[in-house]
């Protein structure tokens, strides 16, 4: 059922075996950064739990997996936030859901994606089903950041900590599934192990060698030559932090081989806390390539 899904293998192999021996848990957490497969995996695993085959669970042939791969399963129950944070009418209406008895299979599954932002309020509400759950009911929490959560809900859910997936499956899946090879290792540094950064600049990927190319000849070119090839900078305000994010990148590996550019990244880092308090952005972008390159040479 996970073949699809690309790293964190020990996770995977782990879920199965709790499937295979009947050893689902009540409550679990699934934390690490965005765009590592956890949601995908609490799918998939949320459709095994509920999959009625006892031969081959998962196997999208049952009433069970059918309503499931339909979004049409009322043993199952997807939430997320409501505008920025998942509120607590949300949770007392799971907790209400939680009360009724399975329908197709003896199971029910709750999944929660970006658990990470629900309110003090709603997590408090949800402790109380954590501490009293139901037999035939299994919650999932997804999120980002551990240190949302209240000491209380971690102490009452099996923390699994996916890891960032391994620069070679990435390159694989890229290659694989979107034709791209032209992957450098300072892109690699910026997608940090996740599919979904990488997903998102994939079709930017033209513009961000470009970037590459203009950071690496900031010491042997004139500035009047490198200020017109930077018109995509300017061009970017939405996007803007991703690319100083990845300008950064850049620059620490350019500082292992020349120590010149370490200075850079406070330049870039200063830039952001200018746009961040609304300063005038092409003023932003022009004294960032101004004062970088005056640094290098």
């Amino acid at each position: 059922m996970f073949h699809e899904i690309i790293g964190n293998e020990q996770i995977k192999k782990e879920l199965k075996e709790s499937i295979n021996k009947n050893k689902i848990l009540h409550s679990y957490m699934f934390v690490g950064i965005e765009g590592i497969g956890k949601q995908l995996i609490a799918k998939k695993f949320a459709q095994m739990i509920l999959c009625t085959n006892q031969e081959k669970k998962g196997c999208n042939t049952c009433k069970s997996c059918i309503e499931f791969n339909t979004n049409n399963n009322p043993d199952y129950l997807y939430i997320e936030p409501d505008g920025k944070k998942i509120k607590i009418e949300q949770i007392r209406y799971l907790q209400k859901k939680m009360q009724e008895k399975p329908i197709i299979s003896d199971k029910k599954v709750y999944v929660i994606n970006d658990a990470d932002k629900m309110t003090t309020e709603a997590q408090n509400c949800l402790l109380k089903t954590l501490e009293e759950p139901p037999e035939y009911g299994t919650i999932i929490l997804i999120g980002s950041n551990e240190n949302a959560f209240l000491n209380t809900i971690k102490s009452r859910c099996m923390i699994v900590s996916f890891k960032p997936i391994e620069n070679n499956l990435m390159e694989k899946y890229m290659k694989d599934n979107y034709g791209i090879t032209n992957i450098s290792p300072n892109m690699l540094e910026a997608f940090q192990g996740s599919i979904g950064k990488a997903l998102k600049l994939k079709e930017k990927i033209d513009i961000y060698e470009q970037i590459e190319l203009i950071i690496k000849n900031l010491d042997n070119k004139n500035i009047i030559d490198i200020l017109p090839q930077c018109e995509y900078l300017y061009k970017s305000k939405e996007e803007i932090t991703e690319i100083l994010e990845y300008i950064n990148v850049i620059l620490l590996r350019l500082t292992k081989e020349k120590v010149k550019y370490a200075n850079c990244i406070n330049i870039v880092e200063n830039t952001k806390k200018r746009l961040k308090q609304n300063a005038n952005y092409d003023m932003c972008i022009d004294n960032m390539i101004f004062n970088m390159w005056e640094e290098v040479n």
